[in-house]
């Protein structure tokens, strides 16, 4: 797991390739990251499935809650069929790009 910080999102890299592994380790580490906006970079995962993205579904829940954005990022997955309260997006540069657009939302009070 790979942590970087850029300005009001902290990007968080599996390194690993092991979508549930990394789940499960940012899961317990999660208070350390709950107030700020958040990008999941599942792109190592070769093999990621739908179940995979699925199972970020109580972790993006919570964190919505929290007034701050979420979004993964994976490049090998049917778009399509993506649950609509998950953002996924095939690059990091869109992850941000979504970040920034609901900052200004929340700044707008949508």
């Amino acid at each position: 797991m790979k942590v970087e910080q850029k300005g009001h999102t902290t990007i968080i890299k599996d390194t690993h390739g092991q979508t549930q592994e990394f789940l499960s380790k940012f899961t317990h580490e999660y208070n350390s990251y709950k107030n700020t906006n958040l990008i999941l970079d599942l792109t190592h995962d070769k093999h990621l499935k739908m179940d995979d993205v699925k199972s970020f579904t109580e972790l993006i829940k919570n964190h919505q809650k929290q007034k701050k954005s979420i979004v993964l990022v994976a490049d090998n997955v049917n778009f399509n069929a993506v649950p609509k309260n998950i953002i996924l997006v095939p690059t990091l540069l869109e992850a941000h790009d979504i970040i920034e657009m609901e900052e200004i939302e929340r700044d707008l009070g949508f």
